[in-house]
């Protein structure tokens, strides 16, 4: 499904089978010369399908199309590596580049989830679990030689000129290109309309939750009508939408708080009892992809919340305990 929003920028559909999420927005930018294609969609076959469906009817060469990824998530980078011809510029992230080609270490983020109280048993199935969603079976197959967009970087296409905006939170190096004479901001999964992006952290080496409500104030100063999301619908009440996120993680943090002040928990223990948009009876039946996407949230919670000195985390036993200050 190919959708005109403005002259000579198209939305093409990419179907996300088996996921809430449904599709992906991906954008198409014609121009004479070369093209710009942003996001692509998982590496898999009706994500080719709808892309090639898509730059057909658009009369767009690949061999003329450059490709921009605003985050290494694969159902935006994934089909990249299938995409690209030889000819193909796809810029990216300098942060996440590296991450992408030295591939995935499953065992360090364990033993991370193991010191924030992650259920042993649950863990030995996290391996297979994790694997068999579509986010890491349909991810990019081959390296690519990413050409580094940094803060401030510009590609120009046609009568557009996008500058790279550095908004990490959702991924630590996510990027937005805004356009400032058109006032429009490509969004990708920085601000979604109809849903929260995710913020959850995997290791101890950054703050999630701070770095991307410092990114929604960065964006939040800039001149925007118009915002291209990478999910849902296109939206251009970019200010309001901003304020609503940060007012959905307040609410988060304040229901850590609270949780808190009954017991000391670990964060599986505080996940486990902070509200979930889930359909299931209780969280023991919450399947265990589920729970270490929760538990990931909670702890991107909580360690902003201990670098602002509102708890305390002491390791005892071998786990993380969280405590009130």
């Amino acid at each position: 499904m190919v959708e005109e929003i403005l002259g000579n920028i198209y939305k093409i559909e990419i179907p996300i089978l088996n996921n809430s999420l449904a599709s992906l927005n991906s954008y198409v930018i014609k121009a004479q010369g070369r093209n710009l294609i942003i996001d692509t969609g998982l590496n898999k076959a009706e994500c080719m399908n709808a892309m090639q469906a898509g730059l057909r009817e658009l009369e767009v060469d690949i061999r003329d199309t450059d490709i921009f990824v605003t985050h290494l998530h694969p159902d935006h980078l994934g089909l990249a590596s299938k995409l690209a011809a030889d000819t193909t510029i796809v810029y990216f992230n300098e942060s996440e580049a590296d991450w992408v080609k030295s591939g995935f270490h499953l065992d360090d983020f364990i033993n991370f989830f193991r010191l924030n109280g992650f259920p042993e048993n649950e863990l030995q199935t996290i391996p297979y679990s994790l694997y068999s969603l579509p986010g890491f079976k349909f991810r990019p197959k081959r390296n690519l030689d990413f050409y580094i967009l940094k803060e401030g970087n510009t590609i120009s296409i046609g009568d557009y000129v996008f500058k790279g905006v550095e908004t990490p939170g959702h991924t630590k190096g996510h990027m937005c290109l805004y356009e400032p004479n058109k006032k429009i901001l490509v969004a990708g999964d920085h601000i979604l309309n109809e849903i929260t992006p995710t913020i959850q952290l995997w290791s101890d080496e950054w703050n999630p939750l701070k770095q991307y409500l410092a990114s929604l104030e960065k964006v939040y100063e800039l001149e925007i009508e118009l915002v291209l999301p990478g999910h849902g619908g296109i939206f251009k009440n970019c200010k309001e939408r901003i304020q609503e996120l940060k007012h959905h993680h307040q609410k988060r943090l304040d229901e850590v708080i609270s949780i808190l002040e009954k017991a000391n928990k670990t964060a599986f223990q505080v996940a486990s009892e902070m509200s979930w948009d889930i359909i299931c009876n209780s969280w023991d039946l919450f399947p265990v992809t589920q729970k270490w996407f929760a538990t990931g949230e909670a702890i991107a919670h909580l360690k902003y919340l201990e670098e602002k000195g509102i708890i305390h985390k002491q390791i005892k036993e071998q786990k993380a305990v969280y405590s009130l200050n």
